[in-house]
């Protein structure tokens, strides 16, 4: 029974190191960071009070919109490190085998990027650096309307 949970452990994402973090697809770092990046958004668009669940996801459409994000990493990619701005291009990079049909392709592949570096940051434990980043990008877009 021991080795069965340190088993689970050693495969747990939160419990990897950084360098391991690195063998992870960009893709699976992007599914991670849209998640992760989704729920903060909900959280934001709460904080203006109780509302209707439509209005919220129409709100949250303008954040998390594949435009969107590719404007917000255009914005922040100056900002990044260095290790930042590699996972952003690996995940820009990867081979989706889908693009949504209302999206741009070229905005699809930088919100790809951009959700990679989310998962990253996520799974790498850096609370501090995905909290800016996150609400950097939400700054940034609110400013554009």
């Amino acid at each position: 029974m021991e080795e069965d949970v340190k088993t689970n452990a050693e495969t747990d994402p939160a419990e990897n190191k950084v360098s391991d973090l690195r063998l992870y697809s960009p893709l699976v770092l992007a599914y991670i960071g849209d998640a992760v990046y989704e729920v903060h958004i909900r959280k934001h668009l709460l904080q203006a009070g109780n509302q209707p669940v439509e209005k919220l996801h129409k709100a949250a459409t303008r954040f998390v919109k594949a435009s969107a994000q590719a404007a917000a990493a255009e914005y922040l990619h100056p900002q990044w490190t260095e290790e930042e701005q590699d996972i952003y291009r690996r995940g820009r990079n990867a081979k989706s085998h889908t693009i949504p049909k209302n999206a741009d392709p070229g905005d699809y592949r930088k919100a790809t990027g951009f959700e990679a570096v989310c998962g990253w940051l996520s799974l790498k434990g850096d609370t501090e650096r995905l909290q800016w980043l996150m609400e950097s990008a939400v700054a940034y877009l609110e400013q554009d309307n």
